[in-house]
Order: structure tokens, then C-alpha cells, then sequence
């Protein structure tokens, strides 16, 4: 059996209260997709008198932005978005993270790799599992997941039942990099258990992650969260409005606007009356009368 005794009691939380959670990355200020996934996951946990955390995910150095964090606290505070609990980092979480792939190594659940992606292309995108019994040194090797529990389909709350290419379900999956950096299917999963998240509401960008991630929470015999994975921002072009497309950050001094057409992309029909409310008056709006099932289950919607 896996020990899990240095996640605490934190987790029995789920069957308490409903917590839910926004984790951006702080490589950039806050666009339109980001208050998307901000505003659906904050008004899904207040519309059911839960918790809602923010947790700044901060363990990819390289793109992460001088004052970015600082950036988003602000933005969503200036959006009536005011988070429950202490902010957590997930640069402050490497302890925990080093016990838990030292657990699966003890257990031997996992192994060290030297596979490229560009050999791993050349055989077709799929890792095979190559270096799973060459007993490699950690220098130089990241250390994939020894994959016990493909997960070929899971259902989400949005998008309903989501099927998984089975090639990649059952694929031995990374979760420490050969640069040194843990893997975010390591650290998110980790951290969703460490804070009891719930349910897990998020874009569509992330979907096809998610069936790795319940393959790890079955790794760790931990409760997985539910999820509710909403439709992304996209150009007319079709690319999705991100920080790394240099996607505008959202008006911090005028707010009302872009939350009335954030409800609006989510499907919520916004009072006419709330054009001249408050941001306060609009997101009290938004809390009493949130639907989730209104949500467009499309995955992508052009501007």
C-alpha cells in the first residue's frame, strides 16, 4: 500500500466542504481566457457556499515574470475575485514534492529515462517504455510514472464523457524533468490533494492532462477531484488567447465590461441592469444565479 501519511488529514476536508481553486502562472498579466477560468471557478464554488483558493504555480523559473504574481493578485481583486486561505506557491511545495518521488521510487513505481522527445517522435509519439528496466542513473534522466492505471475515459461536468487516445492513457508519463523541474502533472495533483480541492474547474486546454492526472491520484490512492473543464477564448484565427500569444491584459481600472462578457462567453445572461452596477452588484448577481449546465460545451469559442 502507498503511504500518503505526508499529505496529513487535509484531504478528509472533500468530504466536508466543496473547495475549488484558480492556479495561474505567473508568466504574464491577466487576459480575457485567464478571467474565464478565474470568474467559472470562483462563482462554482460561492454559488454552493464553498471555499475558493488561488494558488500561483511557479515552479517553471524560465517563463515566469518579474511581478507577475504580484499582477494577478491585484487583477483579481479588482474583479471582486477575493480568494479564502493563504496564497500558496507552488515554489514553497518542493519538500512535499521530493517526498512523493521518493515514495515512488521506494516503491518502485517509477524510473529513471534518457529517452528524447525527438526519439520518442521518431517512433511515433508514443513512449514505449524503452528505458523502464535499464536501471539509469538520475543524472541526465527525468523519471516517468510507472503506469498502472490507464484512464481510457472520465466524465467531466461540462464536456461529459471525454475519451482518452488509448495509446497515451496507458503511456509511462513524466513527472520529473531531466532540467530539474518537477513535472505539472506532479505538482498539480500533489497540490490539489495537499489544499482537499473538490472539483476542479479549468479550460479546456487542460482536458486531455486530466486523464494522467486521476491516474496519478489512483497512484496515490488518494479521492480524485471532480471536474468541469470550460471552453476556451480563441482568435477568429483560432489560436487561443494566452500570455504566451501576448494575449491584452484586462482593464483593472474598469472591470464591469469584461466581467459582463465573461458571464456572457459562459453562458449566464447577464442582467441588462448590471451594465451600470457595480463590480460588488455584478458578481453578487453572478454567485445567485450561476448555472453550470448553461456553460457551452463547446471546447473553443472565437471572439
Amino acid at each position: 500500500m502507498f503511504k500518503h501519511d505526508f499529505f496529513g488529514n487535509k484531504s478528509e476536508r472533500s468530504h466536508v466542504q466543496y473547495r475549488g481553486r484558480f492556479a495561474p502562472s505567473p508568466s504574464g498579466h491577466l487576459h480575457f481566457g485567464s478571467l474565464i477560468a478565474a470568474l467559472g471557478s470562483y462563482l462554482q464554488a460561492k454559488h454552493q457556499r464553498g471555499k475558493w483558493l488561488v494558488r500561483i504555480e511557479d515552479i517553471d523559473k524560465p517563463r515566469e515574470q518579474l511581478g507577475a504574481d504580484k499582477s494577478i493578485l491585484s487583477t483579481l481583486e479588482a474583479y471582486g475575485l477575493y480568494w479564502d486561505e493563504q496564497v500558496l506557491y507552488q515554489s514553497q511545495q518542493s519538500d512535499l514534492y521530493d517526498a512523493v518521488i521518493a515514495e515512488l521510487l521506494n516503491q518502485r513505481m517509477s524510473y529513471y529515462c534518457q529517452c528524447t522527445r525527438a526519439q520518442i517522435k521518431a517512433i511515433g509519439g508514443i513512449y514505449q517504455g524503452h528505458c523502464k528496466h535499464l536501471n539509469l542513473s538520475p543524472d541526465g534522466s527525468a523519471l516517468r510514472l510507472i503506469n498502472h492505471h490507464p484512464i481510457g475515459q472520465f466524465s467531466d461536468k461540462v464536456q461529459g464523457e471525454v475519451l482518452v487516445n488509448a495509446a497515451l492513457s496507458g503511456e509511462d508519463f513524466i513527472i520529473h524533468r531531466r532540467d530539474g523541474l518537477y513535472a505539472y502533472q506532479l505538482a498539480v495533483v500533489i497540490d490539489d490533494i495537499y489544499q482537499g480541492i473538490t472539483e476542479v474547474v479549468r479550460g479546456c486546454d487542460l482536458l486531455e492532462p486530466t486523464a494522467r492526472q486521476i491516474t496519478l491520484y489512483k497512484t496515490l490512492a488518494q479521492p480524485q477531484p471532480d471536474y468541469a473543464h470550460l471552453p476556451l477564448a480563441v482568435t477568429e484565427q483560432g489560436y487561443k488567447l494566452s500570455k504566451q500569444n501576448a494575449a491584452p491584459a484586462i482593464d483593472k481600472t474598469h472591470p464591469q465590461p469584461a466581467l459582463i462578457s465573461a458571464l456572457t462567453f459562459l453562458g449566464q445572461q447577464p442582467d441588462p441592469a448590471l451594465v451600470d452596477a457595480s463590480v460588488e452588484q455584478i458578481i453578487g448577481w453572478a454567485i445567485d444565479h450561476w448555472q453550470l449546465d448553461k456553460v457551452p460545451q463547446r471546447r473553443e469559442i472565437s471572439l
